[in-house]
């Protein structure tokens, strides 16, 4: 691969992570330390959560798989760690706390994406000690970066009705409150429709 078109892939993959962390850090956008915490699904999701768990597999990831070690501690990804504990903030980790702990993994990850060319060996421990290159890391982390923003695409809709990829960009049709309201409407008449066709029929009584 020339350095023409290594650059150039290394590009398209930082826009596409950039833009994933741009998402992830707007939907903690004008939130309450409390809101933030709110655990809105059965398995407590919650999107302060979210962000430290995203930020957190993001250090290790473009980190310690290619012996560059993210610098700071990170107490809550050790195997005695209390279960789940990168998945929630304590009381005392505030909003402007994690992100700004966000900020410092993205730059270690460019540091590490500016360094290494993406056909870097790298090893996962936690593959089973899988080998696997900088292209192939970055693409997964991706992945992982962009599956987290959707669960947090709900999460603060539920809180608050906010949607989409940013203050300026729901991503979705410009229309307003009763529009959406008759759409939500209409989707559960569907959904009831279809429950009713599909009840298994009662046995003729004899």
């Amino acid at each position: 691969m020339t350095d023409a078109n290594e650059a150039a892939q290394k590009a398209t993959l930082r826009h596409y992570l950039d833009s994933g962390h741009r998402t992830l850090e707007w939907k903690l956008e004008g939130l309450s330390e409390r809101d933030a915490r709110r655990p809105m699904t059965p398995t407590g999701t919650n999107l302060l959560g979210l962000v430290k768990h995203v930020a957190s597999t993001e250090a290790e990831y473009l980190g310690r798989c290619f012996d560059r070690p993210f610098p700071e501690p990170m107490p809550w990804m050790d195997d005695d760690a209390e279960p789940n504990s990168d998945m929630w903030a304590t009381a005392d980790e505030s909003i402007d706390d994690v992100l700004a702990f966000y900020r410092r993994v993205q730059t270690h990850s460019d540091a590490t994406i500016e360094a290494l060319p993406l056909d870097a060996p790298g090893v996962v421990p936690w593959w089973g000690a899988r080998e696997v290159t900088l292209h192939q890391v970055l693409v997964h982390v991706i992945a992982e970066t962009d599956r987290h923003a959707g669960h947090a695409d709900i999460v603060r809709e539920l809180l608050d009705g906010a949607v989409g990829l940013g203050a300026t960009n729901s991503n979705l049709p410009d229309r307003d409150a009763a529009w959406w309201g008759a759409y939500v409407a209409h989707l559960d008449e569907l959904a009831a429709q279809a429950g009713d066709s599909r009840q298994v029929p009662e046995a003729d009584a004899d």
